[in-house]
């Protein structure tokens, strides 16, 4: 509970940070009130552009840090992550012939529509491969196809691009970023991540009993198809409107789950929580950090976290292999 309570008044302040810092050169105060009652140019900077930014950003870290949790508690495995059953894969995908086709430019709900709706033929596919009585490594083969299925077709639409300036806006999509995003991108994926949340979150008794292993859950009484439904259908719904509104994110759901594992005694189900408050305040962390290292430039928020999850992760590898 201490650390739930910790969590959560770290992501508040880190939201509060997000909102309060940009380009517009206000101060704090300034921009507290302009948040509030503001009606010229600083308060619609304030509730229109740096406040659904920080609200996405919290929204797309807690959905990565949970799915990321589900998935190493439902595989058994610490190095499993969101992706690894193709949905932000075809996501992707379906931005980037959205983004190819012109369709983004033509409607403005189109990229995330289209990002939407390859996640959706992405959990049919893997749902119709692994087979309805299928197991975890039937789910892990068939993600693994449909996620390097879907990355050789986004590959091949960059390669026959004829427009250099299509392929240099999927490449920079691809990368990850909050920029620009308004309430729109929030309504648009917070019904679909709230979805993927109930799902997940009802399934922490199994995914405890299930580090018995699969024939002692079943013994427990766990439905062990509809966990995995249950699962999969959860992380498909939150990593693909995290990947539909924000782009290619990484390493969240990867490496929040290693740092806050031993917090909770190592019970998957007790991690899921923490987490989502961890993956929401990581997020919001490097987000800032985009602004605040250079702010001239436009740094990707996808960069950023690889730039920090990948070492954070060796370290990890690292003191497991020496404590083994």
């Amino acid at each position: 509970m201490r650390l739930l309570l910790s969590l959560s008044v770290l992501c508040l302040l880190l939201m509060l940070a997000s909102i309060l810092i940009g380009p517009a050169g206000a101060g704090i105060g300034e921009s507290i009130r302009a948040l509030w009652t503001g009606d010229d140019a600083l308060g619609l900077v304030m509730r229109e552009i740096r406040l659904p930014r920080a609200v996405l950003g919290a929204a797309v870290g807690a959905s990565l840090g949970l799915s990321g949790a589900a998935m190493q508690g439902y595989l058994r495995n610490p190095l499993a992550e969101p992706g690894l059953i193709g949905v932000s894969a075809s996501a992707a995908l379906g931005a980037v012939i959205a983004l190819q086709t012109g369709l983004a430019t033509a409607l403005a709900l189109a990229l995330p529509l289209s990002a939407l709706t390859g996640a959706v033929i992405a959990v049919g596919l893997i749902l119709l491969l692994a087979g309805p009585g299928g197991g975890s490594l039937g789910l892990i083969l068939a993600g693994v196809a449909i996620s390097a299925f879907a990355g050789a077709l986004t590959s091949l639409v960059l390669n026959l691009s004829p427009n250099p300036f299509a392929a240099g806006e999927i490449v920079f999509w691809m990368m990850g970023s909050l920029a620009d995003r308004s309430w729109l991108h929030v309504a648009i994926a917070a019904p679909i991540m709230a979805a993927g949340a109930a799902l997940l979150w009802g399934s922490g008794r199994g995914l405890d009993a299930l580090t018995l292993g699969e024939d002692g859950a079943a013994s427990m009484g766990i439905n062990l198809r509809a966990l995995r439904l249950r699962v999969v259908l959860g992380v498909a719904a939150m990593v693909g409107a995290a990947t539909a509104v924000a782009g290619a994110i990484g390493f969240v759901g990867l490496v929040v789950p290693h740092l806050l594992r031993g917090a909770v005694g190592g019970r998957p189900g007790r991690l899921l929580a923490a987490s989502a408050l961890g993956g929401a305040a990581l997020v919001l962390a490097a987000d800032i950090a985009v602004r605040v290292v250079m702010p001239g430039r436009d740094l990707k928020l996808g960069v950023v976290m690889a730039l920090i999850g990948a070492p954070v992760f060796l370290q990890l590898i690292w003191r497991q292999r020496r404590g083994l």
